[in-house]
C-alpha cells in the first residue's frame, strides 16, 4: 500500500514540475526574465505571474496553473497518507 502511494506521490510530484516549467517557458516568450540559479523559487513567481498573463489576455486562468496546483497538493495528501498508513 505504501510502495502504491509512494509512486502516485512521484508521478503527481513530476507532472507539477513538468507543468511549472511549461509555466516558466509561457512567461519567458511574453518577456519574463527567470534565473536559472533560482529556478525553485522562479516557479511560484512565475506562476502568479502566469495566473496575471492569462487573466487578462482570456479572462481566466490558464490551465498550467491548475495543472501545478492539484498534483502538488495531490502529492502532499498522499505523502501524508502514506506516513500515516506507515506508522500504524
Amino acid at each position: 500500500m505504501v510502495a502504491l502511494l509512494s509512486i502516485t506521490a512521484a508521478a503527481c510530484m513530476i507532472w507539477a514540475v513538468v507543468a511549472g516549467l511549461m509555466a516558466i517557458h509561457y512567461c519567458q516568450v511574453h518577456g519574463t526574465t527567470v534565473n536559472p540559479v533560482l529556478l525553485r523559487w522562479e516557479v511560484l513567481r512565475c506562476l502568479s505571474i502566469y495566473r496575471k498573463l492569462t487573466r487578462e489576455s482570456t479572462g481566466h486562468v490558464g490551465p498550467l496553473f491548475y495543472h501545478y496546483l492539484v498534483p502538488i497538493n495531490a502529492a502532499l495528501v498522499l505523502v501524508i497518507i502514506g506516513l500515516i498508513v506507515k506508522i500504524s
